[in-house]
């Protein structure tokens, strides 16, 4: 039999800073885990990384609408001036 290899699909921009900001907090309170148990700390962690995922998000989408205004903003000006 033939190997075939599963391309997986890529992680939308909202997931991937879901799982890294996951294993960074994992790795960050992994000494909790003898304390909480394995599957508690689990859920914290999924449940924070979901609420610091969306923050992040929302902030950059700010600064992009932020950076589109300030652009828009130059060019009329430049425009007016001529």
């Amino acid at each position: 039999m033939s190997q075939q290899e599963t391309a997986t699909p890529a992680l939308s921009p909202k997931k991937k800073v879901r799982k890294e900001v996951g294993e960074k907090l994992a790795g960050a309170l992994a000494e909790y885990k003898q304390e909480l148990g394995e599957k508690t700390l689990a859920t914290y962690v999924r449940n924070i990384s979901k609420d610091i995922s969306r923050d992040l998000l929302k902030v950059s989408k700010k600064r992009q609408r932020r950076s589109k205004k300030e652009t828009t903003k130059k060019t009329t000006k430049a425009a007016a001036k001529k």
